[in-house]
């Protein structure tokens, strides 16, 4: 009787506390403290939709466990405000109102995968639509999460598992957005040349009104730059800064803002390349940001990179009579970057599309720390400009040679606190003057510790345009219509900027793939049915058997000894 009271108390008291250990090698049933404590302080209802349920495939299905394992962790952390369902997409509409859901979906961000998997006779394949993702909703309005986004390009087990380890911080991600009051404001800086047409469709219209506040800013119509911008975009200019400019974005930062520096420091660009005979020559933009960045911690240079790992487009690698022969092959000009140092902003992502960038070395600046996000391969090398491009693939051993240098920075994260550019070189007079017409106080240092991201390709946030479909994704190949990072890396940027610091970290999770040897699993399939088969069976007698010999042995001496 005693016993079973004791098993009662403890189903009832495990039933209102979630105690567990988490013995896996990669943590994955360990959920970060920051998301924990974020959860903690939910005070109001939120309801998690996936749409993954019914006949899916089984990694899918692994990933809804996930999603459901997360979101049940939240429900009691949270004190039941957050809640988990599971719904087929378009399970009893009729086909029109189908439609309408599936591009509903598609508008918040969901986008469907037509999955093949392999049945259980070999000869047959079976194609199923699966919308990867959830929405989040609340009294606020709803977000849409999809699971897959940012890992389209990997392996198709690589891209669950890494969706996987990532489920935490979207779920997180996406209640973070969802308590936002005042959502934070992102600037676009005007008045230098910045790109401000369709290229900028995806940029402006999917991520920054989505999810943030927005708004243009002509840098000289005002006198400074207010701080009322959380974050300032400066987005490939092409015409030089002058003095008066640069001193409001430094003053800017000082105060507190933070910039996102997209920039080329020399002139190149595919669109030139096919416009001109087959080569062109790269030259220096001459910006005048030197001084700011060198000052900041930075500097880019005046080359250009070039990688083995690259980006494809079409190239002419021969004739037919008079029609030439067009093959898709690797551009150098374009390489495909990723993280060298598992940074959460780029931990875990697809690779990022590059067009003509250049180099970053960091250089000294007392309390400023940095942090490289984006990197070539082992293969890479660096031309100094001008330099003269031409439409040629890599296509002999002695090219290969030269693609020696590893892991050449293309984005560099800088945190610390930032010293004025102009600190020591104003007279005062001039000063006076210039705090009179911006009405605020020159400051020599930021006040408090700051960031900034400063990005040697003006081109990375970019969209192209199809003549048949208008502005694509950005950091999409246009001719290929692959899609890779860049997005997931712009919108990690701006969380990480805007006060997600802490639960991006979630992001470094990294859990490890570990399948069974199908070849093996198939020729010894016949042994371990076998073996599953008997196993329950069997060991029951054996336990009983070896129980049975053991008494015989115990009371057979004393058996013995009595006679």
């Amino acid at each position: 009787m005693a016993g079973v009271l004791m098993i009662l108390f403890i189903n009832v008291i495990s039933s209102f506390l979630m105690l567990g250990f988490d013995f896996t090698a990669d943590k994955r049933y360990t959920i970060s403290d920051a998301s924990l404590q974020f959860v903690e302080q939910l005070n109001e209802p939120m309801e998690l939709t996936v749409y993954l349920d019914g006949d899916i495939p089984v990694g899918f299905k692994r990933l809804a466990a996930t999603a459901e394992y997360v979101s049940n962790r939240y429900h009691r952390i949270s004190k039941g405000n957050f809640s988990i369902k599971f719904e087929i997409p378009g399970q009893g509409l009729g086909d029109s109102s189908k439609a309408i859901l599936y591009d509903s979906l598609q508008q918040i961000g969901i986008h469907p995968a037509n999955v093949t998997s392999q049945q259980q006779s070999q000869s047959q394949r079976k194609e199923t639509l699966v919308f990867p993702g959830a929405v989040l909703s609340s009294a606020n309005g709803q977000v849409g999460i999809d699971f897959l986004e940012g890992q389209n390009n990997m392996a198709g087990q690589d891209a669950l598992v890494n969706a996987e380890a990532q489920m935490e911080y979207k779920i997180t991600r996406a209640i973070k957005i969802l308590q936002r009051t005042e959502p934070p404001v992102v600037g676009y800086l005007l008045g230098n040349g910045e790109v401000l047409d369709l290229r900028v469709y995806d940029l402006i219209e999917n991520v920054l009104k989505k999810e943030y506040g927005f708004g243009l800013i002509n840098i000289d119509s005002l006198p400074f730059i207010p701080q009322q911008f959380d974050i300032l975009m400066v987005n490939r200019p092409s015409i030089p800064f002058g003095e008066q400019q640069k001193l409001k974005l430094d003053q800017y930062i000082m105060n507190g803002g933070k910039v996102i520096w997209a920039l080329d420091n020399v002139y190149a660009s595919l669109d030139s390349l096919q416009k001109s005979n087959g080569s062109f020559l790269a030259f220096d933009m001459g910006l005048q940001l030197d001084d700011l960045l060198f000052k900041y911690g930075v500097r880019i240079n005046r080359d250009l990179v070039q990688d083995l790992e690259s980006d494809q487009v079409p190239s002419i690698v021969g004739n037919m009579g008079n029609q030439p022969q067009i093959q898709l092959l690797p551009w150098p000009y374009a390489p495909l970057v990723g993280d060298p140092a598992y940074h959460p902003i780029s931990r875990n992502l697809d690779k990022v599309l590059t067009a003509f960038p250049q180099s970053i070395d960091t250089v000294s600046s007392n309390g400023v720390t940095k942090s490289i996000l984006l990197s070539g391969s082992a293969y890479g090398r660096k031309l100094s400009t001008p330099a003269l491009v031409e439409w040629k693939p890599v296509k002999t051993e002695r090219d290969l040679k030269n693609f020696n240098e590893k892991n050449i920075p293309i984005a560099v994260l800088l945190e610390g606190t930032f010293v004025s550019a102009y600190k020591n070189r104003m007279a005062p007079k001039e000063q006076i003057e210039v705090e009179a017409k911006a009405g605020v106080k020159f400051k020599e240092s930021s006040l408090e510790p700051n960031q900034m991201i400063v990005v040697a390709d003006g081109d990375i946030f970019t969209n192209p345009i199809s003549e048949s479909d208008g502005p694509l994704d950005m950091g999409s190949n246009r001719y290929t219509r692959i899609t890779y990072g860049n997005k997931e890396f712009l919108k990690n940027i701006l969380f990480y900027l805007s006060d997600g610091e802490e639960l991006l970290f979630a992001r470094a999770k990294n859990f490890q793939l570990r399948l069974l040897d199908k070849e093996k699993l198939g020729s010894e399939q016949s042994f371990w049915r076998l073996f599953n088969l008997l196993a329950p069976l069997l060991l029951p007698v054996l336990c009983l058997t070896m129980v049975r010999f053991n008494r015989q042995r115990k009371y057979s001496g004393s058996i013995v000894r009595q006679a």
